[in-house]
């Protein structure tokens, strides 16, 4: 199985494992962050869609992206799902499964393997450059990223486990990707006292780390291993769903 699991916009600044391999599209990440280095701080909080002090912090992160020192992706998130995937303490057994098993999507670097080295960065679907031929970013990486995902996937069975969000499905031809691999979606909900069921982002993306830890840890080879995941009260539910979309439900407290 590949997993696919979102990146975050909350990064650290340091991690306790140095990186042991490149992005493989480093060299048009460098290319996005030199155009990106050249906007003013206002152009650079209309791209992001973000405030002026955010955007003056991304400015210094991209007149330094050459310099800054590396993480190893995994480790310099450090989102929700981050904080329930818990990464540093991670087996080294478990984090070597992970880089042959785990993609991270993101809209500068595209597509990582846990242990790239990548420096603290800030970027959105809607940025359009020069560099991307003047589309939205998650435009230009479409062409790049789809063949490589399906590829990588067929490479192993052929089956897909989708951690990541639907923003992030924009990276890819989706529907191409849908019909050429088994593409499992497990989804997150809360069960209300009246029987409705929600799903509430924050717990969702939660679990989507929390998941990727068990499929690393365990070594997870099958789609049907996942009935076992529990965490923090949402445990399988095998009435709902399906193959597909299986369900995972925590009741109300």
């Amino acid at each position: 199985m590949q997993i696919l699991l979102a990146n975050a916009k909350i990064m650290f600044n340091h991690a306790s494992l140095q990186p042991r391999s490149t992005p493989r599209f480093q060299a048009t990440a460098n290319e996005l962050a030199t155009e990106m280095a050249r906007l003013t701080v206002e152009e650079l909080a209309q791209q992001l869609e973000c405030s002026h002090k955010l955007a003056a912090e991304n400015w210094l992160r991209f007149q330094n992206f050459q310099s800054a020192t590396k993480l190893p992706a995994l480790l310099a998130y450090n989102g929700q799902a981050y904080k329930h995937l818990r990464a540093a303490s991670l087996s080294e057994t478990a984090l070597e499964f992970a880089q042959h098993h785990l993609w991270i999507t993101c809209f500068l670097y595209g597509l990582l393997r846990p242990l790239d080295g990548i420096v603290p960065y800030r970027m959105e679907q809607n940025v359009v450059l020069e560099a991307t031929r003047d589309k939205p970013i998650r435009q230009f990486w479409k062409d790049l990223l789809t063949d490589l995902l399906i590829d990588s996937v067929r490479a192993d069975d052929g089956v897909l486990i989708h951690l990541s969000t639907e923003e992030y499905e924009h990276l890819f031809d989706w529907r191409r990707v849908c019909q050429a691999l088994r593409v499992v979606h497990p989804l997150f909900y809360v069960r209300r006292p009246d029987g409705s069921m929600k799903m509430q982002a924050v717990w969702a993306k939660a679990c989507r780390g929390a998941m990727v830890r068990f499929i690393v840890q365990h070594q997870l080879s099958l789609p049907s291993e996942l009935q076992a995941f529990s965490h923090e009260g949402f445990i399988f539910a095998p009435t709902l769903g399906d193959d597909a979309f299986p369900h995972f439900v925590r009741e109300a407290r």
